[in-house]
């Protein structure tokens, strides 16, 4: 049986005419939406009683049975009820006409309208020589993008016609199906989400509104660019779509190899000769720097090969500010493959005079080892 008085839950009287039922429903519809009061649980239930009083009164066969009683036909556990085991029944056509695709209520693209959307961001490579990405260079490239098709100035349509509201959805972009209880929604296959139809396309676009092409950018990579280093050039991007903004183009770099110098983060490392006199008795040496000229080092007497000196500064520079990074010099001293002999009389008179083993250390501690395994 009806607990509530149905007339009331819509808040019109028992004479009110279905326009009248009908304008009054779509008001209380949009005010009591679940999507419109998702933080209230009582909307929800007020949205269900309107649909459910709804469903009966826009009815006439219905609200002439309402009318004369009994009234268990409409009850909640009747099968005919908009109201079955806490569920709804909604009228979707009404309820497609009031809402659209809830864009038109809650702050959507007006129907028919073309939907602006952002244009793709693109991104390219480009390789730097290894000077240039310590020093910085300015450079063009070619970003394969898509611009708007001058023919139609995007619009996609053949010059002197424009597109139009698509007749199937009504210019929603998408249609929705009565599945019971639910209603199922998905893109309009006629104008494929857009809302809108081209009749005639541009032939130089084909209705896409843009054009792929190669254009030229200039671009300015900073000091101090590293291999994989991203640079971001805002709204040089793809074309938007229905007047939609421009994306943004990212170029990503490609350090090349030096073949002297090797890169390390904003360090520099490089490896310098020198020769076992230099190593045993020091010596001042030059040493290239990465950007150009020499640095004059000081080795101690008694340098080991593999011993690293930093040269401070002397690096590349920090591509988002502060202090440049280092020179790292890695020693690497030479043993000479042949010798005269006087270079070999003297290396004898050396070793006599030292008569030093150098790998008695290493035989103590493996000897050492073996005891303890």
């Amino acid at each position: 049986m009806e607990t509530k008085d149905l007339y009331k839950v819509l808040g019109v009287s028992k004479k009110a005419s279905q326009e009248e039922i009908r304008r009054t429903y779509r008001k209380l519809a949009r005010t009591y939406h679940p999507d419109a009061n998702r933080d209230d649980p009582k909307a929800e239930e007020r949205f269900k009683e309107i649909q459910h009083a709804y469903e009966i009164l826009s009815n006439p066969e219905k609200r002439r049975e309402y009318d004369e009683g009994p009234r268990t036909l409409f009850g909640t556990g009747s099968p005919q009820g908009g109201n079955t085991g806490g569920r709804f029944s909604a009228n979707f056509s009404d309820l497609s006409d009031l809402f659209g695709n809830l864009g038109d209520v809650f702050g959507g693209a007006p129907r028919g309208q073309p939907q602006a959307t952002r244009g793709e961001d693109v991104t390219v490579n480009v390789t730097l020589k290894f000077k240039d990405a310590l020093e910085g260079v300015t450079t063009r490239i070619a970003a394969p993008i898509e611009e708007a098709c001058e023919g139609c100035r995007g619009t996609g349509a053949a010059a002197g016609t424009a597109p139009r509201v698509c007749p199937e959805c009504s210019g929603r972009g998408v249609k929705s199906q009565d599945q019971g209880f639910f209603a199922l929604s998905e893109p309009c296959r006629r104008c494929r989400g857009e809302g809108t139809v081209i009749e005639k396309p541009c032939s130089a676009c084909k209705g896409a509104g843009r054009l792929r092409k190669n254009r030229q950018v200039t671009v300015k990579i900073p000091a101090g660019a590293r291999d994989g280093m991203k640079i971001r050039v805002p709204g040089r991007g793809s074309a938007g779509k229905k007047g939609g903004p421009s994306g943004d183009l990212y170029v990503v770099t490609q350090v090349a190899e030096h073949p002297v110098f090797e890169r390390r983060g904003d360090d520099v490392w490089i490896d310098v000769p020198v020769s076992f006199v230099e190593a045993a008795l020091g010596a001042e040496i030059e040493v290239p720097k990465p950007r150009g000229g020499t640095v004059k080092l000081r080795l101690p007497a008694g340098t080991q090969d593999g011993k690293q000196f930093k040269v401070r500064g002397a690096g590349a520079p920090r591509a988002r500010g502060g202090e440049p990074g280092n020179l790292v010099v890695r020693t690497r001293v030479v043993v000479p493959k042949k010798l005269s002999r006087r270079e070999k009389e003297i290396l004898e008179a050396l070793a006599e005079e030292r008569d030093e083993d150098v790998r008695e250390g290493l035989l103590r501690a493996s000897r050492e080892a073996e005891k303890t395994a």
